[in-house]
């Protein structure tokens, strides 16, 4: 049989082959056209074809590589045709039916205490102070206790003992300090300072229901002419009312912190007050500290006390939500259970 009627019996085969049913592809691919498939060693018997009769076979063989090329990407793109039908059968999607909700995230519930706390001093005119340069978390000795009134060894420092990097670098017990550096570059030429610091403090307390080693804290200061206890009271006031209610009222009791005097614990009702509600009958719970600001905490940043006075608060975000919500344990906040954290929006419901 002559080259050219095996090159025509090939091409007949490759055809039957290439369109049964079972055929795979990239296996006759490589069997009918590799460099050891069956076209490739026909045309190896070229080399014995007279002369005068290559042109005509080398047409055949072109022909038969051509035809074969061609119905492989045919029944290639065939295959895979089908396979993108199948897959869309499998796949398809009913556009009638309800489409599945989003989630769709929310800030943490004591941001969202902190982002009330911010906006309604801001309204009241304050500056909010909460940058990593003017209110770093590891702090100086300096700042954190001695600019507060509270020297080395002074036994109000073991009630705020903290993590210490270095004997005068540490991680700070209160935002205090934004105060302290605030104060050093107010012009009050321009006016009174009022800023309010929140950020993360740091304490050596044993984790439980109620204490934390890390929580947050949102520290205010009003410092200028004439600034007195009445605007100490009529401040605090208004924060409580926008966090609680406009019913609930607030009272001072005297008490003692070494960067205030004098130094007033600051409750609110933990009901709501009316006009005909007996002052008896009201139940009491502490929320802050606060005061008016110690003249030596004025003195050392570089401010006169005798023309110029003011108030400083610290208000709890943690111990506030934990009030406004009813949230027993402060763990629950630092425990990322979403279930837990999605139950409150800004609307706080």
């Amino acid at each position: 049989m002559s080259l050219i009627d095996d090159l025509k019996q090939l091409k007949q085969s490759a055809v039957s082959r290439i369109n049964s049913q079972d055929a795979d592809i990239e296996q006759l691919r490589v069997k009918l056209l590799g460099k050891k498939g069956e076209l490739t060693a026909l045309l190896k018997g070229m080399k014995d074809v007279a002369a005068e009769n290559r042109k005509a076979v080398g047409e055949i063989g072109n022909d038969v590589r051509q035809t074969i090329t061609e119905l492989l990407a045919e029944k290639k793109a065939a295959e895979a045709e089908a396979a993108l039908s199948k897959q869309l059968e499998a796949e398809k999607i009913d556009v009638t039916m309800p489409g599945t909700k989003a989630l769709i995230g929310q800030p943490h519930v004591l941001q969202q205490i902190i982002d009330e706390i911010e906006q309604h001093f801001l309204g009241l005119g304050f500056q909010v102070i909460d940058d990593t340069v003017d209110s770093p978390e590891v702090e100086t000795d300096e700042y954190n206790f001695e600019r507060e009134n509270l020297p080395k060894d002074h036994p109000a420092r073991d009630m705020q003992d903290t993590f210490y990097i270095t004997p005068e670098i540490l991680l700070r017990t209160q935002t205090s300090p934004v105060q302290s550096r605030s104060l050093e570059k107010h012009d009050f030429s321009k006016g009174p300072l009022k800023m309010i610091a929140p950020g993360k403090v740091y304490r050596r307390d044993t984790d439980d229901a109620t204490h934390s080693h890390q929580f947050h804290q949102v520290e205010g200061m009003v410092v200028g002419e004439n600034i007195t206890m009445a605007d100490l009271k009529g401040t605090l006031l208004s924060v409580m009312q926008e966090l609680f209610g406009e019913k609930h009222q607030i009272r001072m009791r005297p008490s003692y912190f070494p960067f205030t005097e004098p130094s007033v614990e600051v409750d609110v009702s933990w009901d709501e007050v009316t006009p005909d509600t007996k002052p008896e009958d009201i139940k009491w719970i502490e929320v802050l500290g606060a005061g008016m600001t110690h003249p030596n905490v004025l003195r050392m940043d570089g401010v006169d006390p005798e023309k110029y006075s003011g108030f400083a608060f610290g208000l709890g975000p943690d111990r506030l939500a934990m009030l406004k919500y009813g949230v027993d344990d402060i763990r629950q906040f630092y425990l990322n259970d979403v279930r837990f954290l999605s139950q409150f929006n800004r609307k706080g419901n």
